[in-house]
This record gives C-alpha cells, sequence and structure tokens, in this order.
C-alpha cells in the first residue's frame, strides 16, 4: 500500500473514529455538558456508566493519539510543499495529538480511583473535599489548559499549514487547502475560549463554535482522505 493511500485511509478513519468515541461519550455520559455540574454529580454518572464507558474514553484518548502518525503520513506525501512547511507541520502535528491525549488519558486511568474514592462509605469528608480538587485541578489543567487550549491552538496550526500545503501539491485539487486554512483559523479563536479575562467563565463566542468547527474540520479531513483516494 503506497503512502498516499495510507495518508487517505487515515484522513477518513481518523473523523469517523473521533465523532463515533465522542458521540457515544455525548449519549453515554452527557459529555461535555456534564462537566459543569459538581464533581460528586459527575463521578457518580462516571461510576454508572461502568466498564463501557470507561472503553470509550480509552478509544476517545486514542483517537487523538492517532493525529500524531496522520501528521507524519500527510507531510510525507504532499511532498511538492515546502520542506519546512511539512516538516513544521508534522511537528504541530504530533504536538497536538500528544497534549490533547494527556488531556483524555485521565478519564481511562485516574477518574476511575477517583469515582471509587468518593463511593467509599469510609471516605471522610476530608477525603471527598480532596477528591474534589484534584479532580478539578485536572480539568483545569490537562483538561481546559493542556487538552482544550493547546490542543485546540495546535491542531488549528497544524490544519493552516496543511491547508497552505494543500494548496501547493498535484495531490488533490488546490482549492481544498482554502477551507482548511479558515477551519484551523476558527480553531486557533477557540483555543482563547478561557484565556485572560475569560478564564473563569468562559468566551461565549468560542464555545459556539467549537464544536461546529470540529464538524467542519472533520468533514475537512473526510473530503482530503477522498480526494487522496481518487
Amino acid at each position: 500500500m503506497n503512502p498516499v493511500t495510507v495518508a487517505g485511509i487515515l484522513l477518513l478513519a481518523l473523523p469517523v473514529a473521533f465523532n463515533v468515541a465522542f458521540g457515544a461519550l455525548a449519549a453515554t455520559f452527557d459529555y461535555p455538558d456534564v462537566l459543569r455540574r459538581p464533581t460528586h454529580e459527575v463521578l457518580d454518572r462516571f461510576r454508572e456508566g461502568g466498564k463501557k464507558l470507561l472503553l470509550w474514553w480509552w478509544v476517545f484518548a486514542l483517537t487523538a493519539a492517532a493525529l500524531a502518525p496522520l501528521a507524519v503520513i500527510v507531510a510525507l506525501v504532499l511532498d511538492n510543499a515546502g520542506d519546512a512547511l511539512r516538516v513544521v507541520g508534522a511537528t504541530l502535528g504530533v504536538l497536538a495529538a500528544l497534549v490533547q491525549l494527556l488531556g483524555l488519558i485521565r478519564w481511562p486511568f485516574l477518574v476511575p480511583y477517583l469515582a471509587r474514592v468518593d463511593a467509599d462509605p469510609e471516605s471522610s469528608p476530608a477525603r471527598r473535599e480532596a477528591v474534589d480538587v484534584v479532580f478539578q485541578s485536572f480539568n483545569r489543567y490537562l483538561g481546559v489548559a493542556v487538552g482544550e487550549h493547546l490542543g485546540y491552538l495546535l491542531t488549528g496550526a497544524w490544519t493552516i499549514l496543511v491547508g497552505i500545503a494543500f494548496t501547493q501539491t498535484t495531490l488533490a485539487p488546490s482549492w481544498l487547502g482554502i477551507p482548511a486554512i479558515i477551519i484551523g483559523a476558527v480553531l486557533v479563536l477557540c483555543s482563547l475560549e478561557f484565556v485572560g479575562p475569560a478564564e473563569r467563565n468562559g468566551w461565549r463566542l468560542a464555545a459556539t463554535l467549537t464544536p461546529i468547527t470540529y464538524i467542519a474540520w472533520s468533514l475537512w479531513l473526510i473530503a482530503a482522505g477522498i480526494a487522496l483516494l481518487v
């Protein structure tokens, strides 16, 4: 199987896997809206989800990691684009995968422990308060700062560079790069949702744009994959 075919398949598979896992979490865990609830309610819902929910979180984390090989193979096949553009693009894509993996991997490994401690009848009020602090701290640090802020920022930057590379390649229609550049720029904007004055409550515009932009991003990946395969 040649690298272009592999790139096309990965471009198709990643958004499908990502959206299936996200949809499963939304249906079974009310994600991401559940995160606005108190910690004990989130952990109650997590326990109710059982092993199936745990598995979906693991799958969702792996879809984030899958961006790394995708970024590398896309950089390899778009060989008509500039070398510096492809190297920087691949680097940003791998970093985007890493930070999003770090943001999500707490769910199948850290959160189950916190949920057990929270439900333990022998846990003291002080220990449950500690669970709340740990959960919210990891949520703000790994979830919001690393996974979302850096994840959106780096994914957006990678998408912009891939879009530019598509305008320079002969493997696909050059116009296909234009929507990628726009989508990437909006993702960068969305990364500012909890930055500066919006740190506490978030920036409503970014919150509204993020799910729409990720749908557009998924559709663009699929379109790019089809373009490489036909």
